[in-house]
């Protein structure tokens, strides 16, 4: 029987690089990851780019970032190998591992993190289009004054 410790377990990492990263730096980092989850034997399963956006909290004096999403299977020890690299690459800002729950395939994850950006992306749609309304409502209003 395996240790408890030698189990792969899914998890998922959003990494936010420098805005002025190289797309070759970024294949890099992404390549080296890569090599340690396997190193560890484990797998990658998928690897989002999200592209440049705006931080919500500038970091420094940057507002914008590159953001990418990845899900993987490893062991414990393979995670805390990607964050001490992590932390020593001048490139990457931020990250964060989370452990997710072992009982759903990586799949399904992946599918109700999707489902929850577009939710996200919806919302935000809905409430651009209320403040036009508005806006325009105030226009009209204004200009029968």
């Amino acid at each position: 029987m395996q240790a408890a410790k030698d189990v792969l377990r899914p998890y998922e990492v959003v990494v936010i690089m420098h805005p002025d990263s190289t797309v070759e730096e970024q294949k890099e980092l992404f390549r080296k990851n890569k090599a340690i989850i396997e190193s560890f034997k484990g797998k990658t399963n998928s690897l989002d780019t999200w592209g440049k956006r705006n931080l919500a909290n500038p970091i420094g004096k940057m507002r914008k970032a590159i953001y990418f999403y990845q899900t993987f299977e490893a062991i414990p020890s393979a995670v805390a190998e990607l964050e001490r690299t992590m932390r020593i690459n001048d490139k990457v800002i931020r990250f964060m591992h989370t452990k997710l729950d072992p009982r759903l395939p990586l799949s399904k994850h992946l599918e109700i993190f999707k489902k929850g950006l577009q939710e996200s992306a919806q919302r935000e749609k809905d409430k651009e289009a209320k403040f036009q309304a508005r806006r325009a409502a105030a226009a009209a209003a204004a200009n029968h004054a």
